[in-house]
């Protein structure tokens, strides 16, 4: 099984607008609504790949016993949130079907006590210590949680054997790149937050150096950039831009990149899938879904080649 873990899980909920008016009223002409947070994300694609995937993170009030609802009609999706006293978060997509994009909406998430931190460190540890063959820890820190607590579960996962894999921005991702995770996937933004190189490949050389084993750098539209293990530089592409709600692509390239390490697949094949898996998420509908014949058509079509070395 993979492990995915979303500490500031969410309700998404999609808007479907003709066209986006601020200051104005505007007719939602669909809605949809999903277990969201990145881990959470991750967890659907994996399991919609074939992969039996158990996920953990904090659940509360109203809006989490609704995530956990919509989360049971997800097959191959193994439920292990723990309660908490608070109320989940939700956060709100508005696309604009004219083609102006997306405009997003993020609540803030639950106060996390000690005590719930502890339930929650007993339930992860049991689930390293029961099979898992690989974590994806995954998104923002709800308020309460100390701000080194992902590095700590990069250790709890690094002692037991199990590949890990980080994804979140900021100060938990600097704390948690000494801890030494498998791999790290930051977009370009987020790597030139944490170095202060603007750079992605020189971003990534620097983040490498810091602790992880190895960098995929999201380009977005562009695709990703990865500094492997032994050094290697490898940059995907997709063959033309995809249209449509970029909502839960970086989460779709976390569950390409992460399954193709458990299948043993090599970097390119690896690359080709997060990059197609990505592209699909985009061309999706929903926020955290991806298109299966848009990521049928894609998958032999990525570009994946050495990049240049340079910087």
């Amino acid at each position: 099984m993979i492990v995915t873990v979303t500490l500031n899980a969410a309700i998404d909920v999609t808007y479907r607008v003709p066209r986006l008016r601020p200051h104005t009223t505007n007719r939602v002409s669909e809605t949809a609504e999903r277990p969201g947070g990145k881990g959470l994300n991750v967890a659907r694609v994996l399991a919609a790949l074939g992969h039996e995937t158990v996920a953990t993170g904090f659940a509360g009030g109203p809006a989490g016993a609704l995530l956990r609802d919509r989360l049971a009609a997800v097959d191959g999706v193994t439920d292990a949130l723990v309660p908490i006293s608070g109320t989940t978060r939700r956060t709100v997509g508005v696309v604009d079907a004219s083609g102006g994009g997306t405009t997003m909406f993020n609540e803030p998430g639950p106060t996390i006590t000690s005590e719930e931190w502890t339930a929650f460190l007993g339930v992860y540890r049991k689930l390293l210590d029961d099979g898992a063959r690989a974590v994806a820890l995954c998104g923002s820190l709800p308020p309460g949680l100390p701000v080194g607590c992902y590095a700590d579960l990069v250790r709890d996962a690094r002692a037991a054997g199990i590949p890990v894999l980080l994804d979140t921005s900021g100060e938990p991702l600097r704390r948690g790149l000494a801890a030494r995770p498998d791999l790290v996937k930051p977009n370009a933004g987020e790597l030139a937050g944490l170095t202060g190189a603007l750079e992605p490949l020189r971003a990534a050389r620097d983040a490498r150096r810091r602790g992880a084993r190895a960098v995929a750098a999201s380009l977005g539209p562009d695709g990703l950039l990865v500094l492997t293990e032994d050094g290697s530089v490898l940059r995907a592409r997709p063959p033309a831009p995809v249209a449509g709600n970029p909502a839960g692509a970086g989460d779709s390239a976390v569950a390409g990149l992460l399954s193709g390490l458990v299948e043993g697949l090599d970097w390119p094949r690896r690359l080709a899938r997060a990059v197609a898996l990505s592209a699909a998420t985009v061309a999706a509908p929903v926020a955290g879904e991806f298109d299966r014949a848009t990521y049928a058509d894609l998958l032999g079509r990525i570009e994946v080649g050495a990049e240049d070395e340079a910087c």
